[in-house]
């Protein structure tokens, strides 16, 4: 049987204005899901929005259409754009989904039942856009430390949730469960900025919010959205529904992948709602940092005067998603925040996946083509110098498992690139074209060419959870199915005599100037 993989990145608030920083975490879950695929592993990855809250109703008031109507267009549009960035879930869950409302009605009167749950006024700070309550001393400014807005003073009757009485097992937990809560520093922020100056009882409902789930047993209050939005980890797997068999084989999850602005929410509250539930935790919650635009947050509600083209539907068309997903995936060190700019993915289109990957992949078909009539050569015996690459190949791709199970998918992918740049050094010390001319050459240009097309399919079965089309562009051309993690671990994975494909330029070299150029007249 199979080892299960259950793996999440958070709900998004629909919105059809997602920039690439939004798109971040999803595209990072999917490398994941595939690279465990990869290890043979049973996972199921799911992602969704949230669509409950006042910003989501005054949004659809604005345009003048039912509530429901206005989600279903812009959610149409969230899954069009996941398709267009290759994005392969098993589950899209929206929490207007029947029995996901259901469920968190279930819970919430289990919470209120167990003692969890009372009644009482609630007067705060709260954002609006963000849907957040802020103690004075967390605001930056006087406003929302998240995106920078104003904040309001609200009063309103409330159901609480008791935050307050998990403070000592949530430091018990990060305490015996180091790996719970990564990276550490993220540990250090929970601690000292909302545990220990004491955790406030959480308000759970409102009563001036009218768009969300009502409360079953006081239908003029609706739970509050972040109790709705995190039970979806639990009703996205059909728990406490009719048809329960996913949340019994997966949960507990393995992963959570969330942004850091709502790590206290899944490193806090969720954990506590699931202690009072009797459930068991997610085995880990991977808090990763920030796309920066001008030091900012690069998101759909903040404002910059740098002008950047930010938007997917744009560059995903002109450059590809691979492309896309590259130098987001390569480009942004995992855990920490990444500067994002228009003109560093296209000087990482040029260096990385032109001049390294689609020009090691062209001149070897190339040379294939030229020498030996496009078919894969028979080897009798490698030099010192082939297994001095295969050595190496074999050593990036242990890194690559080892990055990988680390989630540093940044240093993963750049030791798959790594493998392409050996290869590409290979070729300059090997000369194949002087070997050509040589009188016995024939047999060590074999073993040359054999050298390089297996370097290249190894590279490419690596390359396939970050870059899946274009890995399966060569893999297809090279004759190669999909295997798993463990059956290419040696030189011996094509068939000798057979023919590839001829294949067409990957990545075009750019010119930057111009791209840039165009670019500006589309933002």
């Amino acid at each position: 049987m199979k080892e299960k993989f259950y793996i999440t990145s958070p709900i998004y608030y629909p919105s059809s204005k997602l920039t690439i920083g939004n798109c971040y975490t999803t595209i990072i879950c999917d490398t994941i899901a595939r690279f465990k695929k990869l290890q043979g592993k049973d996972v199921f990855y799911m992602t969704g929005t949230d669509e409950h809250g006042q910003k989501v109703f005054d949004a659809a008031k604005k345009t003048g259409k039912d509530v429901k109507q206005h989600l279903d267009d812009i959610i149409a549009d969230t899954q069009q754009l996941w398709k267009m960035l290759d994005i392969e879930y098993d589950k899209f869950i929206r929490t207007t989904d029947e029995d996901h409302v259901c469920a968190v009605k279930k819970i919430f009167n289990t919470l209120y039942e167990k003692g969890y749950i009372y009644k009482s006024t609630y007067k705060g700070l709260y954002c609006l856009p963000c849907e957040s309550f802020w103690t004075p001393s967390q605001l930056v400014d006087g406003k929302c430390p998240d995106c920078g807005r104003e904040v309001v003073e609200q009063e309103e009757e409330s159901y609480f949730f008791k935050l307050s009485e998990f403070s000592d097992k949530l430091l018990a937990l990060y305490k015996e469960n180091p790996k719970f809560l990564l990276p550490t520093s993220r540990v250090n922020e929970m601690v000292n900025n909302f545990i220990k100056p004491g955790l406030e009882d959480l308000c759970v409902s409102r009563t001036s919010v009218k768009w969300g789930i009502p409360v079953e047993f006081d239908k003029k209050h609706t739970i509050y959205v972040w109790i709705d939005a995190l039970s979806n980890y639990l009703t996205g797997l059909g728990y406490l529904s009719e048809n329960d068999e996913n949340f019994k084989k997966y949960w507990p999850a393995d992963l959570h992948m969330v942004g850091k602005d709502i790590v206290r929410f899944h490193a806090i509250i969720w954990p506590a709602i699931l202690m009072a539930l009797d459930l068991p935790l997610p085995k880990q919650i991977f808090g990763h940092g920030w796309l920066l635009l001008g030091g900012d947050k690069l998101s759909k509600s903040k404002k910059t005067e740098t002008i950047e083209c930010t938007d997917p539907r744009i560059l995903v068309p002109r450059y590809s998603a691979d492309a896309v997903r590259y130098y987001l995936l390569r480009e942004i060190p995992f855990g920490s925040d990444g500067n994002y700019s228009t003109e560093a993915l296209l000087n990482r289109f040029n260096s990385d996946l032109c001049n390294n990957f689609g020009n090691l992949v062209s001149r070897t078909f190339s040379m294939l083509k030229k020498y030996f009539n496009l078919e894969i050569p028979a080897v009798s015996a490698y030099d010192e110098n082939e297994k001095q690459l295969q050595s190496k190949v074999m050593s990036e791709r242990e890194n690559v498992q080892r990055y990988m199970d680390e989630y540093d998918v940044s240093k993963a992918i750049a030791s798959v690139f790594d493998i392409f740049s050996e290869a590409n050094t290979y070729i300059q010390l090997a000369q194949p074209w002087a070997v050509a001319k040589e009188e016995n050459g024939k047999e060590k240009l074999k073993a040359i060419m054999r050298s390089l097309l297996e370097t290249i399919r190894i590279g490419c079965e690596l390359l396939a959870p970050f870059m899946p089309n274009s890995a399966k562009k060569v893999l297809d051309a090279l004759g190669v199915e999909g295997k798993e993690f463990s059956d290419f671990d040696k030189f011996e994975g094509l068939q000798e005599g057979q023919k590839i494909a001829e294949l067409s330029i990957l990545f075009p070299r750019l010119d930057i100037a111009k791209e840039l150029e165009e670019l500006s007249k589309l933002v």
